[in-house]
């Protein structure tokens, strides 16, 4: 087995590679990147057998939609992730096989909800949830300190003290740490309460990462930011939402809403199903095709995708458009699946 970083900068990419099987996964691809990642395949002989995202990234867009369709190999995402397109979503506890290794998925949500970390025996992959010497900031559109602690402390710490940690991040020149080493000396965590945590998380003030506007919604959506004209943050924030269960109490009577599917086809028709009588319009064809809604102007408009993400950008964009009576699905398809709701297919 062999596992090497491959990026060696601020932002990590890792190598799993069974030298017997000649087969390899590849975790946190950046999109700048893919020609590196191809040529050290080739180099190694080996055959690229799955693409993982630890989480759906601020800071740069990901390069495994991009990848896997060059290679064939499936992109791997935690089932609350929003983009389309990912051939095979885990949740906690589930395995990946390469060859000889075995990742063991850990479901660690904190910094987006849809964090996970991949543990592999000896080492763990923590994406942007535990760094060396710090955690991932909670303060991006889902993230939540009390889970990110809860994921570190309740999750992590409880590997063996011997683990190795390789995060999705380092901005110090670290490349590795222990899951010992952490407890005892991570300033965020050690010594502090779930409450201290969550005040420190809540108070850190950071800036916003540079390009977050080109990265965050074309990766939750995988529509480049020069195709659509995306919502800035505070529009986004500013969309209603509503729970499944008085979406559901919405759909019936004279004054029923119309609800908008805005994922793919593929989607649509996929496990998660769709909500009877659903009107579907993808996000990416949505600013070209919104005069097809006029006639719904004076109806309640209820936007649904997968959980929540990409519909949240649609309302914003019919509200900007002068749809006044818009909401969005919270949680998507996934919480009203989850929640026993009747869907169709």
């Amino acid at each position: 087995m062999n596992f090497r970083e491959v990026n060696h900068a601020k932002c990590k990419t890792y190598l799993a590679l069974c030298e017997r099987s000649h087969v390899a996964a590849l975790i946190d691809p950046l999109r700048d990147r893919i020609e590196r990642y191809l040529a050290l395949l080739a180099y190694f002989g080996c055959r690229l057998e799955m693409i993982i995202d630890t989480h759906t990234h601020a800071d740069h867009r990901s390069g495994a939609i991009e990848l896997g369709e060059l290679t064939g190999a499936p992109v791997i995402m935690h089932r609350r992730a929003p983009a389309p397109h990912v051939a095979r979503h885990v949740d906690d506890g589930d395995l990946l096989t390469v060859g000889d290794i075995t990742l063991r998925v850990l479901y660690t949500p904190g910094h987006t909800p849809d964090s996970i970390s991949l543990y592999a025996g000896d080492r763990v992959f923590t994406g942007d949830v535990l760094l060396i010497h710090g955690t991932g900031r909670c303060d991006f559109a889902g993230g939540d300190a009390g889970a990110s602690f809860d994921s570190i402390t309740r999750k992590l710490y409880t590997l063996p003290d011997n683990t190795l940690v390789f995060p999705g991040h380092d901005y110090r020149g670290h490349t590795q740490s222990t899951i010992g080493e952490e407890k005892h000396s991570n300033p965020r965590v050690s010594g502090r309460t779930r409450d201290q945590y969550i005040d420190l998380m809540n108070n850190l003030g950071l800036p916003l990462p540079d390009g977050i506007q080109e990265a965050l919604q074309p990766n939750q959506s995988e529509i480049d930011s020069s195709a659509i004209n995306f919502p800035n943050l505070a529009q986004l924030n500013q969309v209603r939402q509503l729970e499944p269960a008085e979406v559901l109490a919405r759909l019936s009577g004279p004054s029923a809403a119309l609800v908008l599917d805005v994922r793919e086809e593929e989607e649509y028709r996929g496990e998660l199903g769709h909500i009877r009588g659903a009107t579907r319009i993808a996000l990416r064809e949505l600013p070209i095709r919104a005069s097809e809604l006029e006639r719904f102007k004076d109806r309640d408009i209820i936007v649904v995708c997968r959980v929540g993400v990409r519909s949240t950008t649609a309302a914003a964009i019919l509200t900007g458009l002068g749809f006044d009576r818009v909401c969005n699905l919270k949680g998507g398809m996934l919480d009203w699946n989850d929640a026993g709701l009747p869907i169709e297919h």
